[in-house]
């Protein structure tokens, strides 16, 4: 009877997953999402690791944006479109999410998503808040959210290596473990923040059919990868490509990962 079950509900969940996957949005306003979604990680005045952007650097990145007629939207009405509850604006667009929940987030982010009241999505990995060291707090993310500019999102519950973790999890230690990840990190964030949480980043790009039916099956609508393209119509909700930002990404550079030709590189969060 438990097979049968276990059954029954993928196949539920397969329906509900190609539903989701459905590139065919029927949006007429604006036919093609074409929207890069940015991830950024780490600020400072320098650049301590490959993942750090200098705050002058993404300062610069957004008036780049804002002097080159470009709109910050929310990623959740990217999400929207995706399915079909609303349009998006005409013109160039673009999305701003930051993964991990690093302090800089809020000493050198949230100081310039003020001053140019642009919409950000974190996505947190709650094991991490008030308890690493390079982490914020609960109660810095509360602060976070009363200004409005923030939204929060799952980044499973402490950024594990699926991949490492299926080859010394037994099968049924594994798929425990899996749905830990993901429904822990969900409830903790909206127990902590008060907020909606179904969206997922995945923990190092990493990402399987497994895995996508587990994350539906939490409660997740979207999910976010690391391919460095815009996206499409033709995407998979979730499988929504970010490009991972850096120091580098500045001036002409820029300019090309906004246009769709970003240069190559290997890197993972």
């Amino acid at each position: 009877m438990r097979i049968i079950l276990s059954t029954f509900s993928m196949l539920i969940l397969l329906n509900v997953w190609i539903t989701l996957s459905n590139g065919e949005t029927g949006n007429t306003k604006n036919d093609s999402p074409n929207v890069p979604v940015l991830i950024y990680h780490r600020f400072g005045p320098v650049v301590a690791d490959n993942m750090t952007v200098t705050t002058n650097v993404f300062e610069s990145q957004i008036k780049y944006l804002i002097d080159n007629g470009y709109e910050v939207i929310p990623l959740r009405k990217l999400v929207d479109y995706y399915l079909k509850k609303g349009h998006l604006p005409s013109g160039r667009l673009v999305v701003i999410t930051a993964d991990d929940g690093h302090k800089s987030v809020y000493t050198d982010m949230l100081p310039i998503v003020k001053k140019y009241h642009i919409p950000v999505t974190l996505f947190l990995y709650p094991s991490a808040i008030s308890n690493a060291p390079y982490a914020m707090t609960w109660e810095q993310l509360r602060e976070i959210k009363k200004t409005g500019f923030f939204d929060f999102q799952s980044h499973s519950y402490w950024h594990p290596n699926f991949k490492k973790e299926r080859t010394v999890l037994k099968p049924d230690e594994y798929e425990k473990f899996v749905n830990m990840q993901f429904k822990k990190s969900k409830e903790k964030l909206e127990k902590e923040l008060g907020t909606r949480v179904d969206f997922l980043a995945w923990p190092f790009g990493i990402y399987n059919d497994e895995l996508i039916f587990k994350a539906v099956e939490a409660g997740y609508i979207a999910g976010f990868t690391m391919e460095r393209r815009h996206t499409s119509n033709h995407d998979n909700i979730m499988l929504l490509p970010r490009y991972l930002m850096t120091d580098s990404d500045k001036g002409n550079k820029f300019g090309r990962i906004l246009a769709g030709k970003p240069s190559q590189r290997n890197s993972s969060n």
